[in-house]
């Protein structure tokens, strides 16, 4: 295939690069180069000219909690713990009827194709059949995803709460049966937080880790109330992050904690040891009054960060009002700390499409022998009376943009429809 249009994308953070008026041929699913005019052994063959829109590459999301997303806006005027107990809990307990599951997933997963994001990394519930079904729904869309059944076996009600050995066998069921009937979806291990999972459950879940070679996902110093919780609980570990790593759910390189706003210098160093990345989730972190990661710090100390919703702590689900949103949070923060500079928009779009695409391979950009996965967004609203360059167009779809902007989806090569009808 041969793409004609202005190609923007980040090949390193802090590093935007635009191709205006250039051609890029795609081999299968991967890109194979760009040329300013086409080679005589692409001549006669069609290209697809895609004019005065941008092509950029698809978002990535590495934290969102999918049956959440019929939750977003909701319940802002409390914290994290109280949020999640008159909220958050009662929705996730309806997944258990599976007609219910079914409707929110096929919702959901449109929602997800609608804003551009083609790759992500979900809780779904604790609800074995019910994460199953998103996991064959995603395949069946099109999307490529890491998805994990969730792990909680205390400090839940009673509609929530599992058994810890039927957990551990529900996962490794879900493990095994993935791997088995799909291909762009895969397992990522998934205890909620340590409040939420025993010392059993939570050594179980790395012994499945090391057994079948798996990621994880879980939530990482949100709140001061969660962390003095976690002290309680925890008295023979000396930090919320030491918990984690003590029982095998740090899996080197890859294992992707959410929010990290209040560390310790003891636990950054941990982290960075381990190759852990850090979900900078700054809508939700403001809705619920969690704090402001220091974002620029923890990149300038060499911990590995990106971009994410965390749908429904964050209202939106579409990843370039979170691309925004993180470029506002460390303007403010800059303030305060002034040897942090503010993020620029191109550090922040890194951190929504290369820095988390890593997590699927080659993903989030057009260098050679990365999957093509893009967007074609247009925002002319006076059809070029109005000039602006390729920059400014993204700006102003980063900033304001919205599904009615994106005029199509490619992800590894293909044109993505929508996945389902309502």
């Amino acid at each position: 295939m041969i793409f004609k249009g202005n190609f923007l994308y980040t090949p390193a953070l802090g590093e935007l690069t635009v191709r205006e008026g250039e051609y890029l041929v795609v081999e299968g699913e991967k890109c194979a180069g760009f040329y300013r005019a086409l080679p005589q052994e692409y001549a006669g063959q069609p290209v697809t000219d895609f004019g005065r829109a941008l092509v950029l590459p698809a978002f990535c999301d590495l934290h969102l909690h999918a049956p959440q997303m019929v939750n977003r806006g909701v319940g802002y005027d409390q914290e994290l713990l109280p949020w999640l107990e008159t909220y958050t809990f009662p929705v996730e307990a309806r997944y258990g009827d599976t007609d219910f599951a079914e409707a929110a997933w096929k919702r959901f997963l449109n929602r997800m194709w609608a804003n551009g994001t083609l790759r992500f990394s979900a809780f779904a519930t604790i609800h074995k059949e019910a994460a199953w079904r998103l996991m064959e729904l995603t395949e069946q869309a099109g999307l490529s995803a890491l998805i994990g059944k969730v792990n909680m076996d205390r400090n839940a009600p009673d509609s929530l709460r599992e058994d810890t050995d039927a957990s551990l066998a529900d996962t490794e069921e879900l493990i095994c049966r993935s791997r088995a009937e799909l291909k762009h979806v895969e397992y990522i291990l998934t205890p909620r937080f340590v409040p939420s999972t025993t010392a059993r459950l939570m050594d179980g879940l790395g012994r499945l880790g090391e057994r079948y070679g798996l990621p994880v996902q879980s939530h990482l110093s949100e709140n001061r109330s969660e962390i003095a919780w976690v002290g309680q609980l925890h008295p023979e570990c000396a930090s919320y992050t030491e918990v984690y790593r003590d029982y095998g759910l740090l899996r080197r390189g890859c294992t992707i904690m959410a929010h990290a706003v209040h560390l310790t210098g003891r636990e950054e160093a941990i982290l960075r040891e381990e190759g852990v990345t850090l979900a900078h989730c700054a809508q939700s972190n403001t809705n619920l009054s969690s704090g402001v990661m220091p974002l620029r710090r923890s990149l300038s100390e060499g911990l590995r960060c990106c971009v994410a919703s965390d749908v429904a702590g964050g209202h939106a689900a579409a990843m370039n009002r979170h691309v925004a949103a993180t470029v506002g949070l460390s303007k403010l923060r800059a303030l305060d700390h002034m040897e942090e500079r503010p993020l620029s928009l191109p550090e922040a779009l890194y951190l929504a499409t290369k820095g988390p695409g890593e997590f699927f391979g080659k993903v989030g950009s057009f260098e050679p022998g990365y999957d093509f996965d893009a967007l074609v967004v247009d925002v002319d609203e006076l059809d070029g009376r109005l000039p602006r360059t390729p920059f400014e167009k993204l700006e102003q779809f980063l900033y304001d943009g919205d599904d009615r902007d994106i005029l199509a989806r490619y992800s590894r090569g293909s044109l993505v429809e929508k996945p389902f009808t309502e």
